[in-house]
């Protein structure tokens, strides 16, 4: 039986309590450079662990070289738990790895996790949706953002909240495309490093200056780039404020 499970974001504490469970009785867990290490410390003491990561920029596993990993696990071992950041469905290959099971007749299980494109900017203080502000959310892949599979224009239409994955080598990219379709040019935007962990960042900007922002404030990845109104809301509490914690522009629109 494969596991095809999600780790959630950042930390270990937002796994889930089944995802935590399978990791405990797995035989193989096949586990992603996105994860929170410690996950591995709860497997047992003759689980087999075996990393299948991959990075942007370096000589990392191809998905078809992963597929085939958690092929042999499966004829090898009784539980397989391929363990995934954030959510297997969600830009995560997850679709890809199902159908490589099917295709071999090996039974499987999709385990959700919680996705960063809402996660990162919850923990934030950012909505994605708010009644007031934003009704719909589009989560997009940005890491193919140059090229011609993304419908900016549709996008530039939209009066919600935009969550690229993955996109900050293409953010420059990004903005002026939706820019060129008619978004407004100083539509709030921001973007969260890290996020669920210790070391996150937010980092606000508008549309126009996306480049320069991540130029001059070294943004890399792991990154989600938000677009739209929410981007400058902070809703977290603290002992001197308790609710919108923003610009005066926007708290006049609420």
């Amino acid at each position: 039986m494969v596991y095809l499970a999600g780790a959630g974001i950042g930390d270990y504490k937002y796994i889930s309590l089944y995802g935590m469970e399978l990791i405990k009785g797995c035989d193989a867990l096949i586990y992603d450079r996105l994860i929170d290490l410690r996950l591995l410390d709860f497997a047992k003491k003759d689980c087999v662990k075996i990393y299948a990561g991959k990075e942007t920029g370096r000589h990392s596993m191809k998905q078809e070289e992963i597929n085939g990993l958690i092929i042999e696990a499966a004829d090898k071992y009784e539980r397989v738990v391929r363990l995934k950041g954030g959510d297997p469905f969600v830009f995560g290959r997850g679709g890809e790895e199902a159908e490589a099971c099917i295709k071999r007749g090996i039974p499987f299980e999709v385990v959700p996790g919680i996705t960063s494109a809402i996660a990162a900017p919850e923990l934030m203080g950012i909505p994605v949706t708010h009644r007031a502000v934003s009704q719909d959310l589009h989560i997009i892949t940005g890491h193919t953002a140059e090229e011609d599979n993304i419908n900016y224009e549709a996008l530039a239409k939209m009066s919600g909240t935009l969550v690229f994955l993955m996109g900050v080598k293409n953010a420059g990219v990004i903005a002026n495309r939706l820019i060129k379709n008619g978004m407004n040019k100083d539509t709030p935007a921001a973007f969260i490093e890290n996020g669920g962990t210790e070391r996150a960042r937010l980092v606000r900007t508008c549309l126009k200056k996306t480049e320069v922002c991540v130029k001059e404030n070294k943004i890399v990845p792991p990154a989600v780039f938000i677009v739209g109104k929410t981007a400058e809301m902070s809703l977290k509490y603290s002992k001197k404020t308790v609710g919108i914690i923003g610009t005066e522009k926007f708290k006049e629109r609420l």
